[in-house]
């Protein structure tokens, strides 16, 4: 049984990641007890994140720079939020044929993530 789920990312430049999470989807940013690490945490959702300014950057992943799908429950305004926030839309909102409407972003660090909820039935 999985008990809970968290994210482990490690980003180049903390403070513009954490202002990234905080400005464009509202999550709220924790210290760790370690300076090179912060916890981005909205809802049931929680980011740590990882000062690594010398990781290979994420573009070079292509397109396993994937690395989560939040299923929320009104996907039209976190998109709304997204793109009033200036942040980089990499899929257009759209009503997908396997029940979801969603859209992909790209956070400054070239992380992408995949926003929808479930169309109903």
């Amino acid at each position: 049984m999985i008990r809970d789920h968290l994210y482990v990312l490690a980003v180049p430049d903390l403070e513009r990641s954490a202002s990234f999470y905080r400005d464009t989807l509202g999550f709220s940013i924790h210290k760790m007890g370690d300076p090179g690490w912060r916890m981005f945490v909205r809802d049931g959702c929680r980011i740590m994140a990882g000062e690594c300014p010398d990781a290979m950057p994420v573009a070079d992943t292509g397109l396993h720079s994937y690395f989560a799908y939040l299923d929320v429950d009104d996907a039209d305004s976190w998109h709304a939020r997204a793109l009033a926030a200036g942040a980089e839309i990499v899929k257009p909102l759209a009503d997908e044929p396997w029940g979801m409407r969603e859209f992909g972003l790209r956070t400054v660090d070239g992380h992408r993530i995949m926003i929808g909820h479930e169309l109903p039935s």
